[in-house]
């Protein structure tokens, strides 16, 4: 699947294909054409994909092709166990997790699973989970905690399920008792949002010592979407409202809302996985060992600060004046 910004490196893609093929079947040499086209379209490349707009790098984070969670561990896992089950109402297939090995060290993955065909996006619940996906998500981490293993999560997600029976299973408290328990883990915890971060529905597993973005991310309380329906009563203006919104993995860096981010391969993690399983792979094995060169108890009162210091608060004096 092409994205409307990516029309133009397509078609010289294939004007590129046809004119290897013409010389091929004519024996003709163009290989000075061939580079200069070669040259043209990598360039192209490099001026689209360092300018998206933030609709742009939100469109990107969706493409149909960019590795989800289920992708991600087994390529950066020698080993991986998956566990099932919050021992309470079932298993959610929108959050998957379990044990897994990298170069002979344990950690606990977590993370959201979308799908990529009509049945498996039925099956995954469109990476929507709930209640008891974010009770399995907890009963992991607290597994984690007890064997003394990092936790390492995966976000991509477009929210929490907001059905009915979500609410009366109790979504808003699954999603509080998470960020709860989670300030409180004494192993080390590193979120990385490889997808979608919307809402509660992300940062119901998104509290650790370290957040990292991969580029092509998006992070925030509300889709694009959903604020222009909300605000203009209409989809349209969802581009008007990704740039309000400030959610790409530079704004959420500059607002010093994340720790870092993790760059993609020119194009989108899709375009070369392996690449960028690779880099996710060598980025948690150096935060871990960063991670554990620091006491528990001094990494959780790093992690209460690090949140606490999150925001402006704005206090009205008796006088009427304000302070930031």
């Amino acid at each position: 699947m092409d994205l409307d910004f990516e029309r133009p490196i397509v078609e010289l893609e294939a004007k590129l294909a046809d004119m290897k093929h013409i010389a091929e079947e004519n024996d003709v040499d163009v290989t000075d054409a061939v580079k200069t086209l070669e040259d043209k379209i990598k360039k192209l490349k490099k001026d689209t994909y360092q300018n998206l707009t933030r609709w742009q790098r939100v469109q990107l984070s969706r493409h149909a092709d960019r590795p989800y969670t289920l992708d991600y561990i087994p390529a950066i896992c020698d080993k991986f166990i998956e566990l099932f089950g919050d021992r309470n109402v079932k298993d959610d297939k929108a959050m998957v997790g379990g044990f897994g090995e990298i170069e002979g060290q344990t950690f606990m993955f977590i993370g959201q699973q979308k799908g990529r065909n009509t049945k498996q996006r039925q099956y995954r619940n469109f990476g929507m989970a709930n209640p008891e996906g974010y009770r399995k998500a907890l009963r992991l981490m607290k597994m984690a905690e007890k064997f003394n293993k990092p936790i390492i999560t995966f976000i991509d997600t477009p929210g929490a399920y907001p059905g009915l029976e979500a609410e009366e299973r109790g979504q808003g408290e699954a999603i509080a008792r998470n960020l709860k328990e989670m300030f409180m883990l004494k192993v080390p915890v590193i979120c990385i949002i490889i997808g979608e971060g919307a809402s509660g529905g992300a940062l119901g597993i998104g509290i650790g010592d370290k957040v990292l973005m991969l580029e092509n991310t998006w992070y925030s309380v509300i889709s694009p979407e959903s604020c222009s329906s909300i605000l203009w009563r209409s989809w349209d203006y969802k581009e008007q409202a990704a740039e309000a919104l400030k959610l790409t993995a530079a704004d959420m860096l500059k607002a010093g809302l994340v720790d870092g981010i993790i760059k993609e391969p020119l194009g989108g993690a899709h375009v070369d996985p392996v690449a960028m399983a690779n880099k996710l792979k060598k980025t948690i094995l150096e935060e871990v060992a960063g991670l554990f060169l620091i006491s528990s108890e001094q990494r959780i009162l790093n992690r209460i600060e690090k949140f606490s210091n999150m925001g402006v608060v704005t206090e009205l004096a008796f006088d009427g004046t304000s302070r930031l």
